[in-house]
């Protein structure tokens, strides 16, 4: 089981992997739908749905922590 530390770590590396890929993403995918904005805005845009995916990434891995706590797997 890890700890709250090693989940929070484990969620941070994988955001920030995510961030990179998604980033890039939007600088090329959003001009196929008409969307420009300036590289700023597009950095911007990613950090915000990063903060979500940490928080959301902590709160499930937590989840399934706890669960697995209260109900351990069987042999």
């Amino acid at each position: 089981m890890q700890t709250k530390t090693q989940s929070l770590i484990e969620t941070l590396l994988n955001t920030a992997l995510g961030y990179g890929i998604n980033l890039s993403a939007q600088i090329a995918i959003f001009p196929l739908f008409g969307i420009h904005i300036a590289f700023h805005e597009s950095a911007m845009i990613g950090v915000a749905f990063t903060g979500i995916s940490i928080a959301r990434g902590f709160a499930l891995r937590r989840l399934f922590n706890w669960i697995h706590s209260v109900r351990p797997a069987k042999a």
